[in-house]
């Protein structure tokens, strides 16, 4: 990846950011901290790494995306409308009862979404399940998902682990959004989930460690997804809870609460400015 396409990266991302803090402002509701952790790898996968047109989303040879940690709805609906699926304009209408966009992922609501998700631990079953489907149609194409640190609580994640690793699911490919924050408090105080690599390699994953934020390293690890033939794999993504914006950064808060008038005001400001 070269200078010119890592400047159009960050330039989206943060394009990305602004769009989710707007229309978390506007709907007065939503989950800021998450949705901005995972900003960085939401702009690489959609604007770089996977292969769909949103003209034609329902060629069977697309990849696709499951965000299994649906209450990060808001980044979701913005790459999706930076995509071309729907106006810009229809994000100011997040949450609201007549939107196509509510508050988490509805598939026959919003085009562009592969799967209705918000109940945790089910949005990676539901990527796994695609990528044995996939398989059994003989479909060369793949399947991401992320989950979250918090979400990893769930007994279905790893009941979704011990299947797709069992069935070598070379087409499947996970990002663990691993900011240590989740509605209640730290994940490691409520329940620590590490030793995380240790776990995902005990089912048979390959699994692999970068900092969410670079896209070098998001690059790297897909490379070495693309290259691995014989297990699926895990992207365990260090991230920080709202990132980019500096009062939102590891800020227990705004996990699931709106910026104020004068909070929206500076984080506009600092990412307009960074």
């Amino acid at each position: 990846m070269n200078t010119d396409e890592t400047t159009l990266l960050k330039n989206i991302a943060k394009e990305i950011r602004i769009l989710i803090i707007k229309m978390i402002y506007e709907a007065s509701s939503g989950h800021p901290g998450g949705s901005l952790s995972i900003a960085d790898i939401m702009t690489y996968l959609f604007f770089k790494e996977m292969k769909f047109d949103p003209e034609n989303f329902g060629n069977p040879s697309r990849d696709r995306f499951i965000l299994s940690k649906g209450h990060a709805a808001p980044v979701l609906y913005a790459v999706l409308a930076k995509k071309g699926f729907f106006p810009l304009e229809d994000l100011k209408d997040l949450r609201k009862i007549s939107s196509h966009l509510q508050g988490h992922p509805h598939r026959l609501d919003t085009s562009g979404v592969e799967a209705s998700t918000g109940s945790l631990g089910q949005g990676l079953a539901m990527a796994a399940g695609i990528a044995i489907g996939n398989r059994i149609n003989g479909i060369d194409s793949s399947v991401y998902s992320i989950i979250g640190d918090g979400e990893s609580q769930e007994g279905q994640i790893w009941e979704t682990a011990m299947a797709a690793g069992f069935r070598k699911l070379s087409n499947l490919c996970v990002f663990l959004d691993y900011n240590n924050q989740q509605i209640d408090g730290f994940v490691s105080d409520i329940k620590d989930i590490s030793p995380v690599v240790d776990k995902w390699r005990a089912f048979n994953w390959n699994v692999i460690t970068i900092n969410g934020h670079d896209f070098a390293e998001i690059e790297s690890a897909l490379k070495k997804f693309k290259e691995e033939i014989e297990k699926p794999t895990m992207i365990v993504a260090k991230t920080i809870k709202g990132k980019g914006v500096s009062f939102m950064e590891n800020n227990l808060k705004f996990h699931g609460s709106p910026p104020s008038e004068d909070e929206y005001e500076i984080a506009l400001k600092e990412l307009n400015n960074g």
